[in-house]
């Protein structure tokens, strides 16, 4: 079966959708996580196509040439690459204590599209145990869902501190709750060049020294809207107005 490269052929309808970290050769063995869910739940046998993508911008569709339910063979027929989507947008977002609620973030920033999600330790932060395995698998899942091919990146956490000193954004915001001169996240120009990121504090907000250390070091402070949120209502809302000048493109 012949090997092509370029724009993926118009399917009559949606293949399955799966994730490999590696698209590098033409003939591969999925996972046997992924084997027994294409072959087991899904009852897919030799022929059939199914979609690939690596979360770093490569998509493929292969055909199964060996439906071992432990280990799947599929080649891939053809594939397609697409560019890093823009404005490219980083949330770095407090660690809650309830796990769950964080993970409802993961997965509903990943959807919009977010290119990066730093977990954030920040003074008032109550509880600093991440479980990075888990949390990568649950964007891994909101990609395969949402039919896209750019995982975003998941940062180790990090010291509120250690981040303010990382120069590699052309935009930074912070979102506090203090009463100070502040602009609407929303009104902000959207320049699709450019990697913005946007700090979002822990229950409680930032405390005002490290306000005055973000601002020091050249953060715009803004609101998110008239009502106090969430943290991870927050990191939403920042993501939604963050992304949406992706329509425009």
């Amino acid at each position: 079966m012949g090997f092509s490269s370029g724009t993926l052929p118009l399917t009559p309808m949606a293949l399955p959708y799966f994730f490999v970290a590696d698209l590098q050769d033409t003939t591969l063995v999925l996972e046997e996580a992924t084997s027994k869910h294409v072959i087991q739940v899904l009852r897919m046998q030799q022929s059939e196509e199914l979609l690939l993508t690596d979360g770093k911008g490569k998509k493929a569709i292969a055909v199964i040439t060996n439906d071992n339910r432990k280990r799947c063979e599929v080649t891939i027929t053809s594939f397609d690459t697409e560019p890093l989507r823009t404005p490219q947008v980083t949330i770095a977002l407090s660690i809650v204590k309830n796990a769950s609620r964080y993970e409802w973030f993961l997965e509903k920033a990943t959807e919009i599209g977010v290119t990066g999600i730093i977990p954030l330790l920040c003074e008032r932060t109550e509880k600093e145990k991440f479980r990075y395995d888990r949390m990568q698998q649950i964007l891994v899942s909101a990609l395969l869902q949402s039919q896209q091919c750019w995982l975003p990146v998941l940062h180790q956490p990090v010291a509120f501190r250690d981040l303010l000193t990382r120069d590699v954004y052309d935009k930074k915001y912070i979102a506090h709750c203090l009463d100070q001169q502040k602009l609407p996240l929303h009104q902000q120009p959207l320049d699709t060049s450019r990697h913005t990121l946007i700090l979002i504090g822990p229950e409680g907000d930032f405390t005002p020294q490290e306000i005055d250390a973000a601002l020091q070091q050249g953060f715009m402070p803004v609101t998110l809207g008239e009502t106090r949120l969430r943290t991870e209502t927050a990191g939403l809302v920042a993501a939604v107005w963050l992304c949406a000048g992706r329509s425009a493109v």
